[in-house]
């Protein structure tokens, strides 16, 4: 399968397996201990650990961006921050 067309590099490899390996972790963890346990956080609104984990993972794609515009391509720092704002948001949201 040619898959050049994409422009795979090993950061970009690695990225979509980290994603992957995260979807099936909470695939895991769900089938485990369904429902995920829904409370009410600081949204004022119930909200499941697949929605805390969509929403970090929307949040950090965002600071990615916003860290590639204001900062430049060093993004070590910027996936420090993804991974407070990912802590923040299960722990608070």
């Amino acid at each position: 399968m040619d898959l050049s067309w994409m422009a795979w590099t090993q950061p970009t490899a690695i990225f979509f397996a980290v994603i992957a390996s995260l979807l099936l972790t909470m695939s895991i963890w769900e089938y485990f201990s369904p429902g995920g346990g829904p409370r009410l956080g600081i949204l004022r609104f119930e909200t499941t650990r697949g929605d805390r984990f969509f929403v970090s993972l929307l949040g950090s794609a965002f600071i990615c961006m916003a860290w590639l515009t204001l900062v430049g391509l060093n993004l070590w720092w910027g996936l420090a921050a993804c991974l407070v704002y990912t802590l923040l948001v299960f722990r608070f949201v």
